[in-house]
């Protein structure tokens, strides 16, 4: 993780996080690399969840075909919502390839944390955009 990016990105994660019962805010990319994270959650502990978050994604993705009518199969995955006895992950789309997850306790106010994320979402813009890692990029003048 880049830790100019998260400096640059992690206070806006904090602001997240500032309600009752909101505990930790993970930004990732589609991989599952941790681009950012709030206060009060170690790095370590953010790459971890940031990489379990990342699959979680890609599960819930996955299922689309369950929810949808067949004339609508192109239908973008926007957010999954897990409960657990004491509290909530939130994860949503925050652009191309990235993510915006947010833990929070079972009393909190659903409602407000998800305004806060898609608010950050769109305050971020092109911020939280991750584009897809190029191995093996042939472009222009690189060596072949």
């Amino acid at each position: 993780m880049n830790d100019h990016l998260n400096k640059e990105l992690g206070w806006m994660l904090d602001e997240v996080v500032k309600m009752p019962e909101a505990r930790h805010a993970i930004l990732l990319s589609a991989d599952g690399m941790l681009r950012a994270h709030s206060r009060g959650i170690d790095r370590d502990e953010a790459e971890r969840q940031a990489a379990a978050l990342s699959g979680l994604q890609s599960i819930s993705r996955s299922t689309t075909e369950f929810c949808t009518h067949p004339t609508h199969q192109d239908s973008p995955w926007r957010q999954t919502l897990v409960e657990f006895a004491h509290g909530y992950v939130f994860l949503i789309a925050a652009g191309p390839g990235a993510y915006l997850a947010v833990s929070a306790g079972a009393d909190v106010d659903m409602e407000a944390v998800t305004y806060r994320m898609q608010k950050t979402v769109d305050r971020l813009g092109k911020e939280l955009v991750s584009p897809p890692r190029q191995d093996g990029w042939q472009g222009p003048g690189s060596p072949e």
